[in-house]
């Protein structure tokens, strides 16, 4: 039962002496919820109660589920504009169409991350690389950000998430900005950071929430035209489990696929980041999905939207000595507090401060030094990145995500299908050891001898081009050519396109009197070859430990006598 539910693991032997970490980090997290579950909540183009009701049942349902201890679960803005994006296509925004999309879609969620994290799929998500996450969360949070200017500076712009469009409408109905909406926001985004400078953890979401209320509770004749939160329901969403059918299921599953993979990937490596600094167990990924799923499933049946982990308010966790899972109840007991005393408190919060802390919470999102070290250190990469983020930017942030990983596969394909293959020579005055004649100018080079690695697997795909290159090594060799040596050292594996291939060249190459040796073949390398019998074409005097006595063999007709190591195989 601990393994299904891993609360009962922790919960019985809870230490008193974990309270006051768990508290304040708790009521901390909880504090800074409030502002930014709202302010997420306007981002999906929800009403700002369901940006609450996600900050509160997934929260707890984590908790009972989840195996990380300081893992903040909720709403988050990622999640937030691809629903809008999405959803917004599907069904007029503020209706309750949109509604039951958005709570069907989140429960979808969590059925495709319970189900891959039941049959041990989290795999999949490493074709999210980085670079393409690097690129799809930069140009989300650029658009993210410019929708908010509808609020920032009150004008009518559709929102958009094309960014040319988006741009050339602020441009056009620039000239009728609300210069108080703007003062506000402005003034709201001058205080967070300023408080940022003071300590990087101070709430300041919270410090204009509170500025901006009194503001205009007290001064509202000064700051005509300001719009406002307005009503925020009181108490707890009504049970109820979300309208589905299967024409909807067929329109939802690609964004489900998006929010569930890019959400748990989210989630993950926040908690392991976490866990290496903590020393702690290592997390598995398939409960962890499982969680998240169960997360989704039992909030979708609440009135919330897509949950995932949040680096920020997992951030504070850790500083503020959360020591357990607990945390997360307390901060779930504020926002149960907020909802049944608080909300009222809301109805005078200005929507232009809403932007504002929406406005610089994305900036963090935005990986300007992630793209430098891309584009310093690895080309294909940035490349990878560039397409994601244009794509991202101009066409729609499904199509950004499926771009990115399509283009994510091609790079692994191509790379195995062209694998490193590199002509080795012998380091002076060694006795054995042999580099890549390409990276080092002065290794010996022996004229009857052709020494090749091939640093992949061999398989189907890239037997053609270990022919290709070892043909233009052989001719650039030249007629003195007598021995091919085969470094097998990082060949790990071996298909039956991979053993016709060494037949045929075997038989080719012994045609033109030149002989092929085979040295440091892995086990499963050997199994495949003595199951084809490819290892009686070859021939098992041509098999060697290393490089060295390969040479040995050919040159002073030496052997090793290491029979017994080199021709081993687990066949019956």
């Amino acid at each position: 039962m601990k393994n299904i539910i891993p609360i009962l693991s922790w919960l019985p032997s809870y230490n008193s002496s974990f309270l006051k970490g768990d508290i304040l980090a708790g009521f901390t997290v909880g504090i800074i919820l409030i502002p930014q579950g709202i302010a997420y909540a306007i981002i999906a183009e929800l009403p700002p109660i369901y940006g609450l009701y996600t900050a509160l049942i997934p929260l707890i349902v984590y908790t009972i589920f989840g195996t990380s201890r300081r893992l903040a679960v909720g709403p988050v803005a990622i999640d937030s504009l691809i629903i809008a994006a999405s959803v917004s296509t599907l069904a007029k925004v503020g209706t309750e169409h949109y509604i039951s999309i958005v709570l069907a879609l989140t429960m979808m969620v969590g059925i495709i991350q319970i189900i891959v994290g039941v049959f041990r799929l989290g795999f999949i998500v490493n074709f999210l690389s980085k670079p393409v996450l690097t690129g799809f969360v930069t140009a989300a949070a650029l658009i993210i950000g410019l929708n908010q200017f509808k609020s920032l500076l009150r004008i009518d712009i559709e929102r958009n998430n094309k960014i040319q469009y988006l741009i050339a409408d602020i441009i056009e109905k620039f000239s009728t900005i609300h210069l108080k909406s703007l003062l506000l926001g402005g003034c709201a985004i001058l205080i967070i950071y300023s408080l940022k400078k003071v300590h990087r953890r101070f709430p300041g979401a919270l410090v204009v929430v509170i500025l901006g209320i009194v503001i205009m509770k007290f001064f509202e004749t000064y700051f005509e035209g300001v719009q406002i939160v307005r009503d925020i329901p009181k108490g707890l969403p009504q049970f109820a489990i979300p309208e589905i059918n299967w024409a909807l299921i067929k329109q939802l599953i690609p964004i489900a696929l998006t929010l569930s993979f890019t959400g748990f990937l989210q989630a993950i490596s926040i908690a392991k980041s976490f866990v290496e600094e903590d020393d702690a167990p290592v997390l598995d990924s398939n409960r962890e999905l499982i969680a998240l799923g169960l997360s989704n499933i039992m909030g979708s049946f609440s009135s919330t939207y897509t949950s995932s982990g949040s680096f920020a308010r997992s951030a504070i966790n850790k500083e503020m000595g959360a020591q357990s899972p607990m945390a997360n109840v307390f901060a779930a007991i504020f926002i149960l507090l907020t909802l049944f005393f608080l909300t009222p408190v809301f109805y005078y919060l200005p929507k232009s401060v809403l932007a504002a802390i929406i406005i610089v919470a994305i900036f963090g999102l935005i990986k300007i030094k992630d793209i430098q070290f891309l584009y310093k250190t690895n080309k294909k990469d940035f490349i990878m990145m560039l397409v994601t983020f244009i794509v991202t930017m101009t066409i729609g942030v499904k199509e950004g995500i499926l771009i990115g990983v399509l283009v994510s596969i091609f790079v692994v394909i191509f790379e195995t299908t062209r694998p490193h293959m590199a002509v080795l020579g012998k380091v002076p005055g060694t006795s054995h050891f042999y580099r890549n004649k390409r990276r080092f100018s002065d290794v010996i080079l022996h004229d009857e001898i052709l020494i090749v690695r091939f640093d992949a697997q061999l398989y189907f795909a890239n037997t053609n081009f270990f022919k290709e290159r070892l043909a233009d090594f052989v001719k650039a060799k030249g007629p003195k050519l007598k021995v091919i040596i085969i470094d097998a050292e990082v060949i790990s594996n071996i298909d039956s396109s991979g053993i016709a291939m060494f037949q045929e060249l075997v038989t080719h190459y012994k045609n033109k009197n030149i002989q092929m040796y085979f040295t440091s073949i892995k086990g499963p390398v050997r199994d495949a070859m003595t199951k084809s019998r490819l290892i009686d074409t070859i021939g098992k005097e041509n098999f060697f430990m290393s490089i060295q006595e390969g040479v040995d063999h050919f040159e002073k007709g030496e052997t090793g006598g290491y029979d017994k190591y080199i021709h081993q195989a687990n066949v019956n």
